[in-house]
């Protein structure tokens, strides 16, 4: 049964008392509307004559009631316009419910309005909407939260919970406007690069999410199975393997932005679901794709930011290319000072051991040197910076390095200590390509629930040839991390993933003789006060949390088992 508040059981009352007036709080014909409140805000000074009828809808945001007259604010999807409200302006005739019951009374904060009138002036100089008509468009139950501000402007005892927020982004959308930025810059960012790459004539294309075999990049997957066919498929850890199969197919040039899953951890850089854009370019090359990510990114920060130079934390950060290009070895020399070029896996496994970097047996010497490229070196990367040439165990899919033996020609693009680029000069030998995934199958065979699959129909398509191509990946997430100066990923994703929302339960009359109970007793004695309240033989439980504690004493109930905690 849902448990309301005062608030929403008073707000259910205003939403019958609408429907009684004849009113419905959800009609189902549009509203016109003809302006917003950014477009107001920034022309009417100069166009004053083109808001002399307009037409605005939004949420209700504030009121100040003052008689037969009110102004209060409301908020569309760009900013806040005050409006005024005069009774005898919405209600010409004698009957003045629309103002004095409806708008005074009825409505409240969270609600939607459809206003019409004329834009002025106040004698305080803000412009304003004077109102000559208005309908109730959506009356909401549930109150927004209240955020305070001050004459300045600052906000104070806001709607700041990060959990709170993430879970009903609706509310923090609604009460926090600068969260809308980001996501805003978000679509930006793709937006410019999708420009960019159709300017080039590189063709957008999707490419299967449901996967028989997954491949790619080395992820655990997500698995699921398809009734109908009786199989196993698996939730895309990357796209790649079927772009460079349309590459295969003819086109000189395809991307993609798509969401890939991986079933892994999750932090502030990591989310199990994420944004990433994949594209492969015919008889291109690593060293090509340098110079065209230079060029990519320093588009999309002039056009998000006006300038190549963002703030980032602490760090000015120059998207300006060319960036600085270093090899995975000579970092690890440069940061660690050691080299690794010539270690075998248990000089390496020493290593670690030495620089106290946790591993485990089904790490190959791939994974090794990254654990250590890890720990020692991506922190020191705060300006743009190419790792390049990895070794060969690190990368299945990468093409044999021109001149150096047993390296990979391959780059990420690290910046501000986290790699928000990867590319290859891609293989396209299917013999070689095959050796490679079957020392993948070894280290799966070793425990490795990361190596990647065998992708039979992958390798037939290399067989009928593909073309010199380089392949790049741009996660959409980090990036909009560092052009928005966020340092979570949940900031820059509408919906992260989070664990699922404990709901409260209402409580029986006998634990409300408990919880009145508890509230009377200290930690010393709550053990006493099943007995005390007569319940031993009940067919639910009393758990006792951290009793030792001062704090507030806190119950929830899940089931048959009431648990009562102390908390700080």
């Amino acid at each position: 049964m849902q448990v309301l508040s005062e608030q929403e059981i008073e707000r259910r009352r205003d939403r019958e008392e609408l429907m009684k007036l004849g009113l419905n709080p959800y009609p189902a014909e549009a509203f016109p509307i003809n302006v917003t409140a950014e477009d107001i805000h920034q022309n009417y000074e100069n166009r004053k004559n083109d808001y002399k009828s307009i037409s605005i809808a939004g949420r209700l945001m504030s009121r100040r009631i003052m008689g037969s007259a009110s102004f209060a604010e409301i908020q569309d999807s760009t900013g806040r316009l005050q409006i005024y409200v005069r009774r005898d302006d919405i209600c010409p005739e004698d009957d003045k419910t629309l103002y004095n019951s409806v708008f005074k009374k009825l409505l409240g904060i969270g609600d939607f309005i459809g206003v019409k009138g004329y834009i002025f002036t106040t004698q305080t100089g803000e412009i304003s909407l004077h109102v000559t008509e208005l309908k109730v468009l959506s009356k909401a139950v549930k109150p927004l939260p209240v955020v305070k501000r001050d004459e300045e402007g600052n906000i104070y005892d806001g709607f700041t919970d990060p959990e709170l927020r993430y879970r009903q982004r609706y509310v923090d959308l609604t009460v926090n406007p600068e969260v809308k930025k980001t996501f805003v810059t978000r679509s930006k960012i793709i937006s410019t690069m999708r420009r960019y790459f159709d300017d080039h004539g590189w063709l957008e294309v999707e490419t299967p999410i449901l996967q028989a075999v997954h491949g790619g990049a080395a992820a655990r997957p997500f698995q699921t199975h398809h009734n109908t066919l009786d199989m196993p498929l698996f939730l895309r850890i990357a796209n790649e393997l079927y772009l460079k199969r349309l590459i295969v197919g003819g086109f000189d040039g395809v991307y993609e932005f798509g969401k890939m899953f991986r079933n892994e951890g999750m932090d502030r850089t990591h989310n199990p679901e994420f944004t990433s854009m994949e594209i492969y370019v015919a008889y291109k090359d690593y060293i090509w794709m340098m110079e065209m990510v230079e060029e990519l990114i320093e588009k999309v920060t002039e056009t998000i930011h006006e300038s190549t130079k963002v703030k980032v934390g602490e760090h000015i950060i120059d998207f300006a290319g060319p960036y600085r290009r270093l090899t995975m070895y000579d970092s690890i020399k440069e940061y660690a000072g050691i080299d690794v070029s010539q270690m075998d896996e248990q000089e390496l496994r020493e290593v670690c051991k030495k620089l106290a970097i946790e591993v485990d047996d089904s790490m190959g010497k791939g994974k090794l040197i990254d654990e250590i490229f890890g720990a020692k070196v991506e922190a020191h990367l705060i300006q743009p910076t190419y790792i390049t040439d990895y070794p060969i165990e690190m990368t299945p899919l990468a093409k044999k390095h021109r001149t150096e033996e047993g390296l990979v020609e391959r780059f990420e693009l690290f910046v501000n200590g986290k790699e928000i680029a990867n590319a290859y000069t891609e293989l396209n030998d299917p013999i070689d390509q095959r050796e490679r995934f079957e020392d993948q199958l070894k280290l799966a065979a070793r425990g490795d629930d990361e190596a990647m699959a065998m992708d039979e129909d992958f390798l037939r398509a290399l067989e009928y040839g593909m073309p010199p191509t380089s392949g790049l990946g741009i996660g959409i997430d980090r990036l909009t991390m560092l052009l928005t100066n966020n340092f979570t990923i949940q900031e820059v994703l509408f919906f992260p993933q989070m664990r699922p929302e404990k709901k409260a339960v209402a409580l029986s009359e006998e634990e409300k003789i408990v919880f009145e109970l508890i509230s009377k007793s200290s930690p010393a004695n709550l053990l006493d006060v099943k007995e005390e309240a007569g319940l031993s033989n009940k067919k639910w439980d009393v758990s006792m949390k951290g009793l030792t504690k001062k704090g507030v004493v806190k119950v929830t109930k899940e089931g048959e088992t009431l648990t009562v905690e102390v908390v700080d």
